[in-house]
Parts: C-alpha cells; sequence; structure tokens
C-alpha cells in the first residue's frame, strides 16, 4: 500500500489523534471556529480539540479523488438517515485510494434484537430502545429544544447488522467486506484511532476499496 497517502477519519468527535485528518460536520465546531465570536457563542458546550477539522461527509470531504490510504469511523453511520449513510459511504469511497482500507464501528444491531428477544422482563422494551437510542424518553421544548436538535446529533436514525451493510458498503464501491475486532487490520495506523470502549460488543467492519 502506498504509504504516502492521507489517513481520514470522518465523523471523529472529540477523538481526532496526531497523524489523522479528522473531520467533523457539528455545527458547534463550525461557530467555535468562527473568529472573535466563536467562543463567545458556544460556551459551556464541548470543545473540540484543534486537530479536528470542519468537513462534512454528506456534501465533499476537502480531499482529492483517491488520495486517502486509511479511511475510519467510529459511531457515525448509525447517526444518518439510510440517504445521507449511503451518501457517506460514496464519499468515502471517492477519496479512498484503490487497496487503501476502510474499517469502522457502529451499534450491531443483530446483538441488540437478540437481546431484546431473550430478556423476558417487563420492561425488555424499554432496555432495547434505550440501548438502541431509537427512543426518546423526552422532547425538548422551546428554544433550548430547537438548539439542541440543531446542534446536537446524539439519537440514532439508521440501525445495522452485518449482512446489510455489508450490502450498502459493496454498491459504495468497496469489495473485501468482513466483520473486523478492534486490532485486527494489520495496519498501525489504525492503532491510534481506534478506541477498545467504542468496539466492546458493537459490529466492526474492515473493507477495501476495488
Amino acid at each position: 500500500m502506498n504509504t504516502l497517502g492521507f489517513k481520514v477519519q470522518f465523523g471523529c468527535g472529540l477523538s481526532a489523534p496526531e497523524g489523522w485528518l479528522n473531520f467533523d460536520s457539528s455545527p458547534t465546531l463550525r461557530i467555535q471556529r468562527l473568529p472573535l465570536v466563536g467562543k463567545a457563542l458556544t460556551r459551556g458546550r464541548v470543545r473540540f480539540p484543534p486537530t479536528v477539522r470542519y468537513g462534512d461527509v454528506l456534501r465533499r470531504l476537502p480531499l482529492a479523488d483517491e488520495s486517502a490510504t486509511h479511511l475510519y469511523c467510529s459511531h457515525v453511520l448509525e447517526h444518518l438517515s439510510l440517504e445521507d449513510c449511503r451518501k457517506a459511504l460514496r464519499e468515502g469511497c471517492r477519496v479512498l485510494a484503490p487497496g487503501g482500507i476502510f474499517r469502522g464501528v457502529l451499534p450491531d444491531l443483530e446483538l441488540l434484537a437478540r437481546d431484546y428477544i431473550n430478556d423476558s422482563r417487563t420492561d425488555a422494551a424499554l432496555g432495547f430502545m434505550t440501548s438502541s437510542m431509537l427512543g426518546r424518553k423526552r422532547r425538548g421544548r422551546g428554544i433550548s429544544g430547537l438548539a439542541s436538535h440543531v446542534l446536537g446529533n446524539s439519537f440514532h436514525l439508521w440501525m445495522w447488522d452485518f449482512k446489510s451493510l455489508t450490502v450498502e458498503l459493496e454498491a459504495a464501491g468497496f469489495h473485501e467486506v468482513r466483520r473486523a475486532v478492534m486490532g485486527d487490520s494489520g495496519e498501525p495506523a489504525f492503532s491510534v484511532v481506534e478506541d477498545a470502549s467504542r468496539w466492546t460488543g458493537c459490529l466492526g467492519f474492515q473493507c477495501c476499496k476495488r
């Protein structure tokens, strides 16, 4: 593999290791980076580290075609609608060079569903809706609720199991899709971006660019 290309993470949140191009499209990040007024306007909200760059995988990352050798996302795809997830995968395929590796991790719908089916407790449905983050225990009202909706993206919009995700990855242009566990890529670069707490009990995947 060409080792001169970029290592790219999209939807990075606060996890932005050195040596990677870490992109996030949070409105909070964009406002924080405004000269003079950014810090004041986002006072009280999480501060993004300087290693995070603004970039929207649903539009176009500021990268040339096939300029990345490594691509990563952690708990991002489930926060996207079906249509947007497909856009993100196509954009990831655009920036990844042939032979490049794409790894990611997200909640495992199959595992969550099995746990729910096997749970005989009366509050099993409550547990499933909570663990899958598909439910809303309360709905924000007024200005604060609107601000939370605009500036935040904490809820899940579409869940995946390995079979359905494989279909989408292949449709986007990836191949050799397999299940992955943390640290099994054989590529040292991924060791600085993968977080064990984000992989436990979740669905990991790895694939390559055609």
